[in-house]
């Protein structure tokens, strides 16, 4: 009984909820005589016209509330956001990055997480193997999608062996489950060299695009490897001549899939075409671009939106010298993409710098996984101007904190240089070159006054 129900953090002013009296610390025990086993059968339940709700108070009495809510939210904001524990891998896969992760950093960082229902709130890949039919069930019943799936290969034996999980083989046969129930999913492949390459991928391609229209994409990403390999499974990195050899595999499926689906399908992340040394797609190719969150198009949608951003703008006839740090990945583009901006602004000059991932390995090229001391490391001493960007993907979700736990903060009393966090579209990066993101001109004027005094400015300085 301890485990019955669901505590209520908080209550919305003003809400359904808050005009029913109910408060933080108050239980919900049921809906229409269902008990609760996370946020899916919640929102499931109070969609509908009007609901029976039991709730346990904190002094222990028990109500039930009949609520015409004609299918508005109530208000409640719950303890734990799943309304349940978060689901950890069973796998031992041999490309897992969190295996590959030094010793010493923040606890939230060595979770793996393999939870079908973050893959619908959050966009998570998911190898299915953590899944019961029950699971299943609920997702076909609350029509729940699209669900990400970590895929890898479609061949049984080779997928247990890559998950290190004797029943990988086997959860497989999920997919065909959500495919009957017409349930939209979207596939990834890590791709390991000699492993699930080749014969091997266009065995999965094959298979999988047997799912279309359900199975909406599938991504083909280089497997990630850091320097902190040791005991781990042998991989060997990817050469411009594998990648070209995968590249010619994805576009001679992408040919046949789009005359008799017209749905491209299968799509190479950037990586690829970067190490083949081959251009992207064009726009078009992308299907709507499906695929971003795997690094499938990211730069030529950036590009995309740069041009179509500067095509509405006019030189302003300011003067100004700024510094943009990225990964050694995206580096030669956002090179690129500043000579755009600055073709039809003039006054600006911008330093751009790639940075060599020396925490995690020089083979890690990706922006997301660039940390403050390799940031410090390599930009002191440099010209920086008035202002540094830095991509937000650098950053842990909704706060100023890398992943070796420096802050923006700490990068700007290390550099004596304002830091500007940029999001991620074509947009933003033209807007945040030609005017400071966040801070008031105010603050620009304290911080260049300090920077002159050589007095690193507070955190309570800033935020003044």
């Amino acid at each position: 009984m301890s485990k019955r129900g669901h505590i209520i953090k908080e209550v919305d002013p003003d809400s359904i909820a808050d005009q029913l009296e109910l408060e933080p610390g108050d239980t919900v025990l049921s809906i229409d005589g269902h008990e609760l086993e996370d946020i899916f059968d919640y929102e499931y339940y109070i969609n509908s016209e009007s609901i029976l709700m039991a709730v346990k108070k904190m002094n222990g009495e028990e109500w039930e509330l009949e609520i015409e809510n004609q299918y508005e939210d109530l208000g409640i904001t719950f303890e734990n956001g799943l309304m349940s524990e978060y689901r950890s891998c069973r796998n031992k896969c041999i490309f897992c990055f969190i295996d590959q992760m030094p010793p010493g950093m923040r606890e939230t960082l060595y979770f793996k997480d393999d939870d079908s229902r973050l893959s619908f709130l959050q966009g998570n890949y998911v190898t299915l193997t953590n899944m019961s039919d029950h699971d299943i069930d609920r997702i076909i019943k609350f029509k729940l999608a699209p669900i990400n799936i970590s895929v890898h290969t479609t061949n049984p034996a080779l997928r247990c062996e890559m998950l290190h999980n004797r029943f990988a083989g086997e959860a497989l046969d999920k997919i065909q489950r959500l495919y009957e129930a017409e349930i939209p999913m979207n596939g990834q492949i890590v791709l390991c060299k000699g492993v699930n390459d080749g014969k091997e991928l266009e065995r999965t391609i094959e298979d999988l695009s047997k799912y279309l229209p359900y199975m909406e994409s599938v991504s083909a990403v280089p497997v990630g490897m850091s320097k902190y390999r040791e005991g781990l499974y042998p991989l060997q990195p990817f050469t411009a001549e594998d990648a070209k050899e995968i590249v010619e595999i994805i576009g001679r499926w992408q040919k046949k899939l789009y005359k008799t689906h017209g749905n491209h399908f299968i799509h190479a992340s950037d990586e690829l075409y970067i190490l083949a040394g081959l251009p992207f797609p064009e726009e078009n190719n992308y299907d709507g671009y499906i695929q971003l969150e795997n690094g499938v198009g990211m730069l030529r949608l950036l590009e995309e939106e740069i041009v179509a951003a500067l095509e509405t703008m006019k030189d302003d006839h300011k003067s100004e010298e700024i510094s943009i740090a990225t990964g050694t990945l995206a580096a030669p583009y956002i090179v690129r993409h500043s000579k755009m901006v600055q073709e039809k602004f003039p006054g600006r000059v911008i330093h751009v710098y790639p940075i060599t991932n020396v925490f995690f390995g020089e083979q890690i090229t990706v922006a997301g996984l660039i940390t403050g001391q390799d940031l410090i490391g390599q930009l002191k001493g440099q010209a920086l101007g008035r202002r540094l960007l830095l991509p937000e993907c650098m950053f842990r979700s909704g706060e100023e904190v890398f992943l070796d736990d420096l802050t923006r903060q700490d990068v700007q009393n290390a550099l004596q240089v304002q830091v500007d966090i940029v999001k991620s579209s074509g947009q933003d990066f033209v807007q945040a070159v030609l005017e400071p993101v966040e801070e008031s001109e105010a603050s620009y004027e304290a911080y260049e006054l300090n920077s002159l005094a050589g007095i690193p400015l507070s955190s309570k300085g800033m935020d003044e």
